[in-house]
């Protein structure tokens, strides 16, 4: 009773934030926060529940913002298609990445994720195909739900945002109450004995990409239709990938709700930081941001979901100390 409060009290608080913070700067930051939200409560799905930590996620946001953008571009398909074929080549990338990559372990996947990523990155930015280094500027077209644009305010972005991360949501608690679930969190703690009794490891592992991969290409479509351009360096970088995996790491991997959390400390923060020091050219908002990460991790390990648990833990143990 207790969560579906907590949760209708979230589901309450993110559904009146654009009217009761109506300027295009906090909106702004909504937006971002939610589509964080979404990419990191994706990246949960392969990194929190199964364990495979991945620094190559940009690879797969890249990807839907590329397709649907060159699907716009040259056929004039419509957005919303073009983002379900982006999420099935983000999904069918994943599985092909993954069935070498998923016999490597520990660091050694996460090193292989960052050299996915980075090939990724300098094939696209090499590739006149597809813009090359110059990018690709998309079509301006009357603003309506249809055709992905809205230019009276950035308040139906905000919805469509909150939409896509109720979508990721709604997949992980259904994953995560499922039989996939269940082996999922079986091959994190041991993947041998998980196998030992019939888990079928690589198999759910493998979904585990796909359904992860395709759920941070429509992020990256949601990300091209927003500000109508991408190059290489804005949706394929090693940068994106490592904010993409701090954002549930700080908010609580393997935790639902984790992600929310996370990319609600991380991406205003983040914002702050580079408005107020971005131009001192001494970088820090770099120090600040990288700090609060290592304070998080030191103190907090299990993530921010945690503190709830752990608070009264603390007090107890004060107050037992000091009596």
């Amino acid at each position: 009773m207790r969560d579906r409060l907590a949760l209708a009290a979230v589901a309450l608080v993110l559904v009146t934030y654009p009217f009761v913070f109506g300027s295009a700067t906090a909106i702004n930051v909504g937006v971002l926060v939610l589509l964080f939200a979404m990419l990191g409560t994706a990246w949960n799905l392969l990194g929190g529940y199964a364990g495979q930590i991945s620094f190559g996620h940009a690879a797969f946001f890249g990807t839907g913002a590329y397709a649907s953008s060159l699907l716009l571009k040259q056929l004039g398909l419509s957005p919303w298609l073009g983002m379900l074929a982006g999420a099935a080549l983000a999904a069918a990338l994943a599985v092909a990445v993954g069935w070498p990559t998923f016999r490597l372990a520990g660091h050694y996947f996460a090193i292989a994720t960052i050299a996915v990523g980075e090939i990724a990155h300098s094939l696209v930015r090499n590739a006149d195909v597809v813009g090359g280094a110059r990018g690709l500027f998309l079509p301006i077209v009357p603003g309506a739900l249809g055709s992905y644009e809205f230019h009276e305010g950035r308040t139906p972005y905000y919805f469509v945002a909150l939409g896509l991360y109720a979508l990721a949501l709604s997949v992980t608690l259904v994953v995560e109450r499922r039989r996939m679930g269940y082996y999922l969190r079986a091959i994190r703690e041991d993947p041998l004995a998980a196998q030992s009794v019939g888990v079928s490891v690589l198999r759910y592992k493998l979904g585990a990409a796909a359904l992860s991969a395709a759920l941070t290409a429509l992020g990256g479509t949601f990300y091209a239709q927003y500000v109508l351009f991408i190059d290489a360096d804005s949706v394929f970088p090693l940068s994106l990938s490592v904010l993409i995996a701090l954002v549930p790491i700080l908010g609580g991997a393997g935790h639902a709700i984790g992600p929310l959390l996370g990319a609600a400390v991380l991406i205003p923060l983040s914002e702050l930081t580079r408005i107020s020091f971005g131009g001192t050219g001494q970088g820090i908002d770099l120090v600040i941001y990288g700090g609060l990460i290592v304070l998080i991790a030191v103190l907090q390990p299990g993530g921010l979901v945690t503190l709830p648990r752990r608070w009264p833990r603390s007090v107890a143990a004060v107050r037992k100390r000091t009596s």
